[in-house]
């Protein structure tokens, strides 16, 4: 008799135990973070073409709390967890490295991991496919170099009038043009041989320092845990 009374009163608890969990997790509440939410994340670490590898591991933190119907439901400090996806290293032609990132899970503040589908956007140096490329190659250098070109001129025409404005009236006929003509050759020389050299170089690395404010879009909603 006492066995069967034993037994039975292990039934009851297990199945008392069953209710209890089914009824804690029918009662768990979550707040929805919908596709395309925007979010700011700051680097805790440095990630680069140059020294990192497809797989290594970076963090960052959330800038600004998460909010959904008026409570916060992901505070400032979130710890953002991801890795390298991808790196296209430098070549000639100064084409430069691309970096590709994943954003794996975000650490909720119940302590829960929550998987991530997210984008970076609003840089001017992403490319049509999700990566960051600082130059696409010799288009990009040659644009770069005739920028520079202009420049040299454009300083070396504004030295000629001031110096020519300071020294006596009339000297600036004569000094105008000499700086004028002196920052074309300049210009021209430097256009000339930075294009050259740009057939033969790689293309700058990618890096993004530690600190740098990156501006990420949902790509997939997430349904957070909240108390």
């Amino acid at each position: 008799m006492k066995i069967k009374f034993l037994i039975s009163l292990l039934i009851v608890c297990v199945l008392s135990l069953g209710a209890n969990a089914s009824s804690f997790k029918t009662n768990a509440k979550t707040k929805r973070m919908p596709a395309g939410t925007k979010l700011q994340f700051k680097m805790l670490n440095t990630v680069s073409t140059l020294s990192d590898y497809e797989g290594n591991a970076f963090s960052a933190v959330l800038v600004g709390d998460q909010t959904a119907e008026t409570s916060v439901i992901l505070p400032t400090g979130s710890i953002v967890r991801g890795t390298v996806r991808e790196i296209i290293p430098s070549k000639r032609l100064s084409r430069g490295a691309v970096l590709y990132l994943d954003f794996d899970h975000i650490v909720t503040p119940t302590g829960r991991q929550m998987p991530l589908s997210m984008a970076l956007h609003n840089r001017a140096d992403l490319t049509y496919d999700g990566g960051l490329n600082v130059s696409k190659g010799y288009g990009d250098a040659l644009k770069q170099n005739w920028a520079k070109s202009v420049d040299i001129t454009k300083t070396a025409t504004s030295w000629g009038v001031d110096t020519g404005n300071d020294a006596f009236p009339g000297a600036v006929i004569v000094t105008a043009p000499v700086g004028a003509i002196g920052g074309f050759l300049g210009g021209f020389g430097y256009l000339m041989g930075d294009s050259v050299a740009d057939l033969f170089k790689k293309g700058p690395e990618v890096t993004i320092s530690k600190g740098t404010i990156l501006d990420v879009i949902l790509a997939q909603p997430i349904d957070v845990p909240v108390n």
